[in-house]
């Protein structure tokens, strides 16, 4: 972090979805590099995240990023500089029960942060948390910046909407917004128990079966989450480059996996020999295939993961085993 470090002291910085997995870890960052921290969410104080210990560091507001008004006072009266945009529907299987949710959350919320950033005189970098899901299904891998955006079921189309707004915001206002597109994050702090790694180790530490909504063959990128909070914190410092601004960046560590082939490692990582699961194969509307290119990250950021996928799951495994271990 040395190259930016200094750059993050007393910056007056919003993060959106500040309680989330990635935001939990992003703003946790942010405090230990002595950034003054606003933060937004549906749900405060939440325990046992990776942040709790530092929540009275941070100025909370609780309210939805669909709330314009509120979203143009955190920054007003906080003379914001800096922000992430992290608060989603980030659930897929929620986002297909309850579109209209996810469209308002996702795509009304984008537009507020978007527009209040511009009425914001002091805004000087806005990031966009995208997905891979942006790009919809394709049969031509890996997926490029270039590639279309054509998210073909609700959370996807959600995010291929945010991802064109961003672009609209900088091409006709000259915003200095930047897009993320991230594979699937992994690391300390994920409480969605939906997700593959958090699910799997929930099952270890009760001793069941994991139960596998796919056929186990549907290959995603896996990445560590404080490379993705490395990625957001030097994009963000790099904003002031113009060949940055109204661009979006893959972030991956492009050697995408199977689910079962996870799970392998994953159980080895945790000490067990033979991976316990269930197969049900009924995942509806999921992309088979995923997998990200990095190189313009890598060209133009000077970005690179720092954690291969062993060191990724160890210390994983042990932050989950800590936190089961107060759990039950």
């Amino acid at each position: 972090m040395g190259m930016n470090g200094n750059f993050w002291k007393k910056k007056k910085v919003l993060v959106t979805g500040y309680e989330g997995f990635l935001g939990s870890n992003l703003t946790r960052e942010l405090i230990r590099l002595g950034s003054d921290v606003s933060g937004l969410d549906i749900l405060t104080r939440r325990k046992d995240t990776v942040l709790s210990p530092d929540l009275d560091k941070v100025r909370i507001y609780k309210g939805s990023v669909e709330d314009f008004d509120l979203v143009s006072k955190i920054m007003r009266d906080n003379k914001i500089e800096m922000i992430f945009h992290l608060a989603a529907t980030s659930i897929v299987g929620e986002a297909l029960t309850d579109p209209l949710k996810a469209f308002s959350t996702n795509i009304r919320g984008t537009w507020n942060i978007l527009e209040a950033a511009r009425n914001n005189k002091l805004t000087r970098a806005v990031i966009i948390a995208s997905s891979d899901k942006a790009y919809g299904s394709q049969s031509k891998l890996p997926y490029r910046e270039d590639s279309p955006l054509s998210g073909a079921h609700p959370y996807d189309a959600s995010k291929s909407c945010a991802d064109i707004l961003a672009s609209t915001y900088y091409h006709t206002y000259g915003l200095p917004v930047s897009v993320t597109r991230c594979g699937n994050i992994y690391g300390p702090g994920d409480l969605n128990f939906s997700r593959l790694v958090p699910d799997a180790l929930r099952c270890i530490s009760k001793d069941k079966a994991l139960i596998i909504r796919s056929d186990g063959k549907f290959t995603r990128d896996y990445i560590y989450v404080d490379d993705i909070v490395n990625a957001y914190l030097l994009l963000a410092f790099k904003m002031k480059e113009a060949s940055i601004k109204g661009e979006a960046f893959n972030f991956s560590n492009e050697s995408p996996l199977s689910v079962l082939a996870l799970l392998k490692k994953l159980y080895r990582c945790a000490g067990i020999k033979k991976a316990d699961y269930k197969i049900t194969n009924q995942a509806k509307y999921e992309i088979k295939h995923q997998y990200l290119c990095a190189a313009k990250a890598k060209r133009l950021l000077n970005w690179r993961p720092r954690y291969n996928l062993e060191e990724g799951l160890k210390r994983t495994v042990k932050w989950y085993k800590d936190y089961f271990a107060k759990k039950y």
